[in-house]
């Protein structure tokens, strides 16, 4: 995490008297490790890591069990991704439960990831540039209830959003389902059918089977076309 700011300066509770309590939500362990290393120093920084998941099953059974004030999350999870974690966590919580609220922090910068999960219901979107004091920020932030996102990321809500020219979705992606679009996302990126395999937790037979699915519905004959079509997009 370098130096990417959402503006959170301030958000933080340099008097330590306030903590908020966090789940972290992402499929590289040492991605946790760093953020945990980075943001839950809780004398220093005020947030306590209570829970980790790597995927959408321990996301939320984690979440669920500990209800956290704020789950970072990442968009890209083995089992369903981001969006899935946030649709099942909530037909699992009450609203009588205390809130708990979602920031996605992701590599991916694309416009229809950002969307997915604000639409999903996260409360913001970061990537992960973000320094770890920002990260704070923006963690006390969105415990607040306030929307954070990086600068430039708040473009793409306010066109999903605000426009009325713009079609609220890709009518082309729409038609595939989550699976789907995340075996098309791996495979556009070069991934080979044993690597999305093991990324997903399938087996080889169902990547080809989503594979077909995803040529057939985009009217697309080979993965060179798909990739082509997924990155003409900024899926990958």
């Amino acid at each position: 995490m370098t130096d990417e700011t959402p503006g959170t300066a301030g958000a933080t509770d340099p008097g330590g008297s306030r903590q908020v309590r966090v789940v972290l939500v992402d499929d590289h362990r040492m991605f946790r490790a760093g953020v945990q290393a980075e943001i839950g120093r809780t004398d220093e920084t005020g947030v306590d890591v209570v829970g980790e998941a790597g995927d959408v099953e321990q996301a939320v059974s984690v979440i669920t069990a500990t209800r956290p004030d704020v789950v970072l999350l990442d968009v890209h999870l083995p089992g369903g991704g981001g969006v899935e974690v946030l649709r099942r966590s909530a037909s699992m919580m009450g609203a009588a439960d205390s809130p708990v609220r979602f920031l996605a922090l992701s590599v991916s910068d694309a416009a229809e990831d950002v969307i997915g999960v604000i639409r999903g219901g996260a409360r913001g979107y970061v990537t992960k540039t973000i320094t770890g004091a920002d990260l704070v920020g923006a963690i006390f932030r969105v415990s607040d209830g306030d929307a954070v996102f990086s600068p430039r990321l708040a473009g793409f809500v306010l066109d999903a959003f605000a426009s009325t020219d713009a079609p609220p979705v890709d009518e082309d992606l729409d038609r595939l389902t989550q699976r789907e679009r995340e075996v098309l996302r791996l495979i556009a990126r070069g991934y080979a059918y044993k690597e999305v395999a093991k990324q997903l937790f399938i087996s080889v037979k169902t990547v080809e089977s989503h594979v077909s699915a995803v040529l057939r519905k985009l009217q697309l004959s080979n993965r060179h076309e798909l990739t082509r079509w997924a990155a003409a997009r900024r899926l990958v």
